[in-house]
């Protein structure tokens, strides 16, 4: 009535190191750290958009070139920011910050120290905005 199955079944198939691709740790931290500088960027680019200042150029600029570093030369997509609410810049400061911070620890696995101080001076900017942004509801009731 039932047909005899006539293959083994996969899990019993010994499998060899070189069936499977693998990266090394390095790798996988490299494509991890490019992906939240990627993020970063995004976020600094709808930032640029809302508010231009040097300094979001800067930073766009040299997320751009560490990117590109850790890609292999490939240049990071980026795209055009769309319009944007402007009630919507603090937070997107907050999630330029909690992307850099998650940068940080990345860059710092890596032991990458140009990828650590870009990212802890990308925090300190986001973080010093928030500061801002709260003491001026404060200094207006004054």
């Amino acid at each position: 009535m039932y047909e005899p199955i006539r293959t083994k079944s996969v899990h019993s198939v010994a499998r060899t190191p070189a069936d499977f691709p693998h990266r090394s740790r390095q790798e996988e931290l490299d494509i991890q750290l490019a992906g939240h500088f990627s993020a970063l960027l995004a976020v600094t680019d709808e930032l640029r958009a809302l508010a231009p200042e040097p300094d979001l150029d800067a930073a766009a600029e040299r997320l751009s070139r560490q990117v590109a570093r850790l890609r292999g030369g490939a240049e990071p997509v980026r795209a055009a920011a769309g319009a944007a609410d402007p009630g919507a810049l603090a937070g997107l400061h907050r999630r330029a910050h909690a992307l850099a911070g998650r940068a940080l620890v990345v860059a710092a696995s890596r032991a990458d120290t140009a990828a650590a101080i870009l990212s802890a001076e990308r925090m300190d900017a986001h973080a010093a905005y928030a500061g801002r942004s709260s003491a001026e509801p404060a200094a207006a009731l004054s």
